[in-house]
């Protein structure tokens, strides 16, 4: 929970174009990239037509759930956009679920989804140009009357940032929780002398089972259903931008 409020840091600086920083956020996110590779390359060796191995049934699984998920949020004619989701799926629930190991949970970086749901406001636009033309487009921000226009052209932009921020602040919010709850028990072990050092290392009683149960919580249950709303948000969002 370290770094909470003070944003990701710089973990090795690139001495090109004057230096490049590059922040622990994206140091995690290629390793999550390397993870999974590795991880699809595993559950898809040896596929056979009828599926006999535990590692291609998961796999199987996992396509299904996404396949079905899709076609019932956005329609058989988005089926297409099965990849696209996964891999958003995929990366927002292990992007938060790196803090059980420790790591600064990628979503606690207000980047991250804030580059997520710029993609999905781009996939929006473009649908909405393909289904009604340019011209089209800019006319709905007129419409019904052209009085709508500076509410229509705040509600656009509002779309990627209310994701951005509500996917931000959910595990961000838990992060902080947790940190203050995790400080006061310090203070709480110190009061009823449950309190210890051992060779220069602290040991308080009342943090060893509280904040592991939070953390199950906000980073595991939390993180997962904030990922699948993202999720879900994105396919309304662009599958309605197309009205034809």
């Amino acid at each position: 929970m370290d770094g909470i409020g003070q944003g990701a840091k710089v973990a090795f600086t690139l001495p090109i174009f004057g230096g490049i920083d590059i922040t622990e956020t994206i140091v995690i996110g290629w390793l999550i990239i390397v993870a999974v590779l590795l991880l699809c390359l595993f559950l898809t060796k040896g596929l056979s037509k009828v599926p006999t191995k535990k590692r291609q049934i998961v796999a199987e699984m996992f396509v299904g759930f996404v396949n079905n998920m899709v076609e019932t949020t956005m329609g058989k004619k988005w089926k297409h956009y099965a990849p696209y989701i996964a891999t958003l799926l995929v990366y927002a629930v292990l992007g938060a679920l790196v803090s059980l190991l420790g790591l600064r949970s990628m979503t606690a970086d207000f980047n991250v989804p804030l580059t997520w749901a710029l993609m999905t406001f781009i996939l929006i636009t473009f649908y909405k140009i393909k289904s009604g033309g340019v011209l089209g487009y800019f006319k709905g921000f007129a419409s019904p009357i052209f009085v709508m226009l500076p509410l229509n052209i705040l509600s656009e932009v509002a779309t990627p940032l209310s994701m951005a921020f509500r996917m931000f602040g959910n595990i961000s919010g838990g992060a902080v929780i947790t940190t203050l709850i995790y400080s006061a028990l310090a203070g709480v072990s110190r009061l009823i002398h449950l309190a210890f050092e051992f060779g220069g290392i602290g040991i308080n009683v009342a943090q060893l089972f509280i904040p592991a149960v939070l953390s199950i919580y906000f980073d595991l249950f939390s993180g997962c259903i904030q990922a699948y709303i993202f999720a879900t948000l994105t396919m309304v969002y662009v599958s309605s931008a197309d009205e034809g």
